[in-house]
């Protein structure tokens, strides 16, 4: 359900602060149009920890109402204290998702017990299917290998979302887990790697403005066509990498407004990128045709 490429969609708001809900609508019907495998509401891309509870659950709403089940919706349910995640979660799960994706605690720096039995909690808590989420450059803690093995024993525990930046650790988990475990990359530049590894996919940020690209580079790798992959790769690089050129989802929003798509608004304690990153930002959206 959750191979192939899922976009970590933007969150629009109004000009006032409030959720465009009808930008969200029009993005999710954008992304299927696309061919895009699977869409990922309220991640960290989606500006999670700046929306409340009640918007949190407005924007899975919307998601899965205008995907009106034409692709699975794997909604973001992470944080910190782990009753608070089961409250989440099973919010969420009312709603009609196909499965979770859950980000590692973050600041309290759990041990890697304390992560199992976390997730374990999690697992209990719900009949859905749980993607992992380990982004140590984010949340100061890191899914080992060993843990993650541990955690794919527990039957609705069904991947990972692998964003360490260690590909030698993308290897080992992929070393440590049934070969149905879903291993997807976390950064779109290093999917084809991941994918020649044994994984089975991107969460992507790129597939915001290029949703049939990544797709299409995604299943190139399935179908272990690599020259395709590459060559899509060569051209948007420059995209997957100038999305970071200050903290996501600075860049890759400021990128869908400039192409028209949504409203150059953010959160505080995100701004708008400096004149020198969106100068950078739309030279390589013409650099690329966007």
């Amino acid at each position: 359900m959750f191979q192939g490429c899922g976009t970590a969609l933007i969150t629009p708001f109004q000009k006032n602060g409030s959720l465009d809900e009808v930008a969200i609508k029009k993005l999710v019907r954008r992304q299927i149009d696309a061919g895009i495998h699977f869409l990922v509401p309220c991640g960290t891309t989606g500006e999670s920890p700046t929306i409340s509870l009640e918007e949190h659950l407005r924007v899975v709403e919307l998601t899965v109402a205008a995907a009106k089940g034409e692709v699975p919706v794997l909604a973001g349910a992470g944080g910190y204290w782990t009753e608070d995640v089961i409250d989440l979660i099973q919010r969420i799960e009312a709603l009609g998702v196909d499965g979770i994706l859950s980000v590692t605690p973050y600041y309290n720096k759990p041990t890697q017990e304390g992560l199992y039995q976390h997730y374990k909690a999690l697992a209990k808590s719900t009949k859905l299917p749980i993607i992992l989420y380990s982004v140590q450059g984010r949340t100061g803690v890191n899914i080992e290998p060993a843990t993650v093995a541990r955690l794919a024993a527990i039957k609705n525990i069904i991947g990972i979302k692998e964003a360490s930046g260690s590909m030698a650790q993308v290897a080992r988990v992929i070393q440590e887990v049934p070969e149905d475990f879903l291993v997807l990359s976390g950064d779109d530049s290093v999917t084809i790697p991941l994918m020649a590894l044994g994984g089975h996919g991107v969460i992507s940020v790129a597939g915001n403005e290029i949703p049939g690209e990544m797709a299409n580079l995604a299943e190139a790798c399935l179908n272990q066509d690599f020259a395709t992959a590459r060559a899509i790769q060569r051209q948007f690089l420059p995209l997957m990498e100038v999305n970071f050129i200050e903290s996501n989802p600075i860049p890759v929003k400021a990128a869908m407004a400039a192409m028209g798509l949504c409203k150059p608004i953010w959160r505080l304690p995100l701004v708008p990128p400096t004149e020198a990153s969106m100068a950078r930002i739309q030279s390589v959206l013409k650099q690329v045709g966007l």
